[in-house]
This record gives C-alpha cells, structure tokens and sequence, in this order.
C-alpha cells in the first residue's frame, strides 16, 4: 500500500459540482453532447464530429447525423473530447484522508466522515469507478449509490483476508494472537482486515465479506511494503486455503485478488485459482507470460517514488526494493500484447484531514516514461470492464462501465481538447469540463 501525496481541490469546483448537482431535471431527460470527438475506452482513433444521446443512465445513440431530443438539454462540445470516466482498480477510500496511526487508534466515525471527503474528490477528479481493496466501505458505498453523498461506484472487497503475520497483521510485539488468548485485532474489529490461519477460518472470513455485499475477495498473499511484520519475501498462506476461498468466492458467483510482489507468491495464487494479481512489481517475465496465457489480470501501479517521508526505514528499504523493480515489468507489459492490465493507484493514507486525491489522475503522468496517453487511458477506462463483469452476480453495476457504445452505463468526461494526445487533458482537472455518473451530471464548467 501506498502513501498518497496530493493537494488539495479548490473549494471552487466543489461548490460548482454541488450546483451542477441538480442540473438534471428529471432522471429520464435525455442530454445531447453535439458535435464531439469521442474516445470509446478501446480504440485509438476518435470518432470525430458526432453526436451522443444520454437517456436515463445509459448512452443510449451514438451517430454522425444530426440528433434531436425533445425536451432534452443540448451541449455543445466542439473542440472538445468525451470519454468514459476513469476507472482505479486499486484504491482505498477508508484509508484515505486520515493517518495510519488514526486508522488503527482513533474512532471510526472520524474516519469514516473523511472517507465521504475522499469520495466527494475522487468523483471531482473524474474517477467514477473504484475497486476499494480494503476496508470497511459497504455503509460509503450503499450512502453514494443513495445519492446521501457524492462519490464514484464502488467495488468493495471488504475486509482484507490475512494470515498470523501476514500484510494484515499490524500486531505489535507485545500483543499475542487471538488464538494464544490475545484480544481481537483492531483492524479486525473495525472490520479492515481479518487475521485467519487455516481453511476453516479462511472460508468463514471469505463468506463473511460476502455476506456483507463484497464484489470481490481480497487475500494477502505475499509481503508488503506498509506491513510491520511481513518481510518482502515472504509467500503467505498455503496452497490449500487460497483454494478453500476461491471455492468460496467462485460458489457466489465472483473472484479472488491478491496482494502479492514476488513471483512464488503470485504463482502459488494463480495455483490456486485466483484472477487477479495487485501489485506485481517483482514478477519475471515467465510469470507474466503466464498470467497472459492463463487470462489473469494484473493491477499495477506507477511505484516510482523510492523514499518517502513517513514511512520507517525498514519500510523505505521494501519501498525501494519495489520501485527498482516497476520499471522492468512495464517494460514487458509493452512486449505481452495479450496480458490484461489496467491501472490502479493504491492510494492509502494521506497527511491529513481534507487532502484532496490528486493523485488518482496524477499518477497516469509517470505512466508517460512506458506508455502512450492512449495505451494510459485505456488501462483506465476499457481495459477495465471485462475486470469488473468478473463479479458475475455480485457485482453491484450490472451494465457495461468503462466505453462509450450504446447501451453502456453513462459515466462520462467532457474535456478540452484530445487526451490521447496530451495525457494532461485528464490530470489537469481544470480541463474537465463535465463529470456525469449515471447519467447524472456532477461538474458543468463550460461557458
């Protein structure tokens, strides 16, 4: 996990999004985008000059002919592109905007009343969908999906499921296992984490976090960087209870993720039968190969800071150890055209109270020293709906996320300029003009 480093959004645009807000008279009304460049999420070429029809919460015509909708609303958007919101695969939105220490001694309440800031800015930055990898976030996501409170879609993994010692054992020294007559974990208590040892446990903690509303599951499979008693190195859980909860996931419909770094972690999960892989930075090349033969994903993120202030010096020497190694797997991403990959941020604790998430947009820059702006956007908009329809019936957004195509689910960027040309026509958040999430529209700064 990682530190975020971000600034704060100006008051002005959150009070921009707060009136754009009611801009939709009645959900049904139908919104035409004239005269617009479009990037679909897939395909590098735009579609140039045409016209597109929202209707309820899905796109419902894209043409090069002339469109009218009566009683509707027109927006003009010559000289601008449209294009799927941005999708993180990684991210943390009950470990945002606090301290790690508050995470783990303060009251929930607080943290969960900044979570609702970090919902609030993820949304401001165009991030419409999230794939939350831990944390207890179902009440945040059941208040956005209300409408209670701004945010983007969530996909919630609940609890991440850990091993005695593993990434999610935050234990200090003189704390004994619960197992050995020590009280509950905090994390545990608070519902962030479960600290499980063999198959019975693993299958209770997995079907507990689907029973509480859990897209996806989540196992801690490797060592960390964050973790106080988890070497790097380390591959954690046996063979057999990674496949005691992909069984369990796989009964409900859904997947297994993993954290994981290193190449006899990741392959012992893939053994096991999971479908995805977070992080990845220590991976070989045959493991990577295998992963694009076997249709894993791999969600990985830009770790390109090697230091940072905050973090212990043992943490600091996992971090580098990390970042030395990001950039030769991007370079063999570029060489596996047939490995699935999209782009997550991993944002997880913040300076602060009210630290915006800049960095959700901002990181796509570094991606800028591997890829192209469109080989960027893509990782971050089409390459992930195949990811997210993994959740089969579990997952809480039946529709098609992530394109501009008929019939898709209308989460939407309006923005000056073409993104696949400068990638800063995303980042910059000044630049887009039209935040819409299921056909509502939150931000509208055009003249």
């Amino acid at each position: 996990m990682k530190k975020m480093l971000s600034t704060v959004i100006g008051g002005a645009l959150v009070c921009a999004a707060s009136a754009a807000t009611a801009q939709n008279t009645t959900p049904d009304s139908p919104i035409l985008f004239t005269n617009v460049d479009v990037f679909d999420g897939v395909n590098e070429a735009l579609m140039e000059d045409v016209n597109v029809v929202v209707t309820g919460n899905k796109i419902s015509a894209i043409s090069s002919e002339e469109l009218v909708v009566a009683g509707g609303r027109v927006i003009d958007g010559t000289d601008h592109t449209l294009m799927p919101g941005i999708i993180d695969s990684h991210t943390h939105l009950m470990f945002s905007g606090v301290t790690f220490p508050e995470i783990l001694f303060q009251r929930q309440s607080y943290t969960t009343i900044q979570s609702t800031l970090m919902a609030r800015d993820t949304l401001m930055n165009g991030v419409t969908t999230v794939r939350d990898m831990a944390g207890d976030v179902f009440g945040l996501k059941r208040a956005i999906d209300d409408g209670s409170i701004p945010g983007p879609r969530v996909y919630p993994s609940g609890a991440m499921i850990s091993q005695t010692s593993g990434h999610g054992d935050f234990r200090l020294p003189a704390q004994d296992n619960p197992m050995f007559g020590g009280a509950r974990p905090v994390s545990d208590q608070k519902g962030h984490g479960a600290q499980v040892d063999g198959v019975p446990q693993i299958l209770a903690a997995t079907r507990e976090q689907l029973r509480l509303g859990a897209s996806q599951v989540k196992l801690a499979i490797g060592g960390s960087v964050s973790g106080i008693n988890d070497p790097l190195d380390t591959t954690q859980f046996l063979l057999e209870e990674i496949q005691a909860a992909v069984a369990a996931a796989e009964n409900w419909g859904t997947y297994v993720t993993v954290h994981g770094y290193t190449t006899r972690a990741v392959n012992q999960a893939i053994d096991g039968g999971v479908k995805s892989i977070e992080h990845g930075q220590l991976l070989d090349r045959p493991t990577l190969e295998r992963m694009a033969a076997e249709g894993v994903w791999l969600s990985i993120q830009p770790f390109t800071i090697c230091s940072e202030a905050g973090l212990t010096e043992a943490q600091n020497a996992k971090q580098a150890i990390v970042c030395q190694g990001t950039g030769q797997v991007y370079e063999w991403i570029k060489e596996l055209p047939d490995l699935k990959v999209v782009h997550g941020t991993d944002i997880f604790i913040s300076p602060g109270p009210g630290i915006g998430v800049s960095e959700e947009v901002e990181q796509m820059e570094r991606l800028l020293d591997w890829f192209t702006p469109y080989e960027i956007l893509k990782m971050s908009t089409g390459n992930a709906t195949e990811l997210l329809q993994l959740s089969g019936p579990r997952n809480p957004y039946p529709g098609v996320l992530g394109r501009v195509e008929e019939d898709a689910l209308a989460d939407l960027l309006l923005v000056e300029g073409n993104p696949l040309e400068d990638i800063k026509k995303v980042t910059n958040r000044d630049n887009i003009k039209i935040i819409m999430k299921d056909g509502k529209i939150y931000k509208n700064t055009l003249p």
